[in-house]
C-alpha cells in the first residue's frame, strides 16, 4: 500500500501541537510532509522548547497517522524548536535605570577595612560638591549604612510613579539611602539564602523611586559571591571603585576583588583603588604617621594592576567616631580628613568622566548558573 500525502495532512488536522490552538495544519506548525511507498516523514516546527513538549509532539503524530492512515507506516519525525526569545528578568539595555547617570559599585576583597565608611564619606563628599547623590546598600547580611547616616529608625515611605507604588528612599545630609536595614530590627539577623537576598535587592533597585541622581553608590558585601553577580546582572555599573588596607591579607583579597571586576565575561571598569587606614596620626601628634598595617601596600598593589590609587585614608579615630554617632566626618568643614576624603571624591570623578568618555557603555551581565564566574557570560 502507498501512502498518500493527501491522507497524512487530513490526519494532522484533527491534532495540534502543544500549547497551540489551532491543528498541526491550520497553525501552520507542519512545514513539509513526504510519502514514501510505506514511509512517511513530517518536518514541524514548534514553539515550546521543552524536552517533554518535543516528544510529545513525535508520539501524537506517530499515532495519529497509525491509526488513521497506516497501522503499520514507518513514520519519521524531525521536530524543530522556534522558540520567541526569552527576555531575561531585570535585564537592561541602555541606562540602567531612568534619571540615573552613574552607578558606582564599592567593594572589598575582605571585611573590615572600612569599605562602608568610604562609601558613606565619599557620598556625603560628592553631595556637598553639588551632586544628586543616592546610596544602595546591598550589604544584605550587615548593613551599616543606616546606622552611618543617623537614620535607623526611618522607613522609606511607599509613593506612586506612573501608577505604580514605589519605595522613596529615606534621605540625610543630602543623600537618598535604601538599605535592608530599615526593614529589619537591629538585634534581628538576616538569615536568607542566596535568591531570597538577590530578590529583595530587586525591589530596592527597581521598585524604588530614586528620582534625578548623578551618582548611585552601591555598598557590596565583601568578598566575590552571590550579591556580586545578582547586581551586575540587575544593572550594568558605570565602574568599580575597590576599598583595602595596606595589610598583606587584605591586599590579597582586594586583587581577587578586582580579578572579578575585570574579567573578560564580566567587564566593568575599575576605577581605582582606596587605601584605607593607610596611616595612624594621633591627635596630639598630627604630624606624625606609624605605619601600623603596612606602608603604600595598595598603593603598590595599584600600580600592579595598573589601576589608579583614588585615595589614602589615614587611621583617625574620629572616623570611627563619626560613624558611630551617624555623622560622616567628611561634613566636616576644615581638617585633614575633609581633605582626603575630597581629594578621593575628585578623583573619583576624575575616573568617570575619563570613563564615559573612552570606554563603552557597561552591559549587564547575563548569569546562567551561579557555579561560578567562569559560567558568567555576556
Amino acid at each position: 500500500m502507498k501512502i498518500e500525502k493527501k491522507d497524512i495532512n487530513e490526519a494532522l488536522q484533527s491534532i495540534s501541537a502543544p500549547g497551540e490552538g489551532e491543528n498541526m495544519i491550520a497553525s501552520g506548525a507542519v512545514t513539509n510532509i513526504m510519502t514514501f511507498a510505506d514511509e512517511v516523514v513530517v518536518d514541524i516546527t514548534i514553539k515550546n522548547p521543552s524536552l517533554q513538549a518535543k516528544k510529545r509532539t513525535e508520539v501524537d503524530i506517530m499515532k495519529v497517522i497509525h491509526d488513521q492512515v497506516h497501522q503499520k507506516a514507518k513514520v519519521k519525525v524531525n521536530v524543530r524548536v522556534d522558540a520567541p526569545p526569552k527576555e531575561a528578568k531585570n535585564e537592561i539595555k541602555g541606562k540602567p535605570l531612568p534619571g540615573i547617570k552613574n552607578i558606582i559599585a564599592v567593594a572589598s576583597g575582605k571585611g573590615g577595612v572600612g569599605k562602608s565608611t568610604i562609601t558613606a564619606n565619599l557620598a556625603v563628599t560628592l553631595s556637598k560638591m553639588g551632586f544628586k547623590v543616592g546610596i544602595l546598600d546591598a550589604d544584605i547580611y550587615g548593613p551599616s549604612i543606616p546606622m552611618m547616616f543617623d537614620v535607623e529608625n526611618e522607613r522609606p515611605l511607599s509613593v506612586t510613579e506612573n501608577g505604580k507604588k514605589k519605595m522613596k528612599p529615606v534621605e540625610n545630609y543630602g543623600v537618598k539611602i535604601l538599605s535592608i536595614g530599615f526593614f529589619t530590627k537591629p538585634d534581628q539577623a538576616v538569615v536568607w539564602r542566596g535568591p531570597m537576598a538577590s530578590k529583595a535587592l530587586n525591589q530596592m533597585i527597581f521598585d524604588a523611586a530614586w528620582g534625578e541622581l548623578d551618582f548611585l553608590l552601591v555598598d557590596l558585601p565583601p568578598g566575590t559571591g552571590d550579591i556580586h553577580l545578582s547586581i551586575m546582572q540587575a544593572m550594568p555599573l558605570t565602574g568599580a571603585v575597590v576599598v583595602s588596607t595596606p595589610q598583606n591579607v587584605a591586599l590579597a583579597d582586594a586583587k581577587k576583588g578586582v580579578a572579578m571586576f575585570q574579567q573578560e565575561s564580566i567587564n566593568v571598569p575599575v576605577l581605582g583603588i582606596v587605601e584605607n587606614m593607610a596611616w595612624f596620626t594621633p591627635d596630639e601628634l598630627p604630624d606624625n604617621k606609624y605605619f601600623i598595617f603596612g606602608k603604600d601596600g595598595a598603593k603598590n598593589l595599584a600600580a600592579d594592576l595598573d589601576v589608579r590609587v583614588l585615595g589614602q585614608i589615614p587611621l583617625v579615630q574620629s572616623i570611627r567616631e563619626a560613624g558611630d554617632v551617624g555623622r560622616p566626618v567628611a561634613l566636616q568643614e576644615s581638617g585633614i580628613l575633609e581633605e582626603a576624603f575630597k581629594e578621593l571624591t575628585k578623583n573619583t570623578v576624575e575616573e568617570v568622566v575619563y570613563r564615559n568618555d573612552e570606554l563603552p557603555p557597561t552591559e549587564a551581565i547575563k548569569i546562567t548558573t551561579m557555579a561560578g564566574c567562569s559560567a558568567v557570560k555576556k
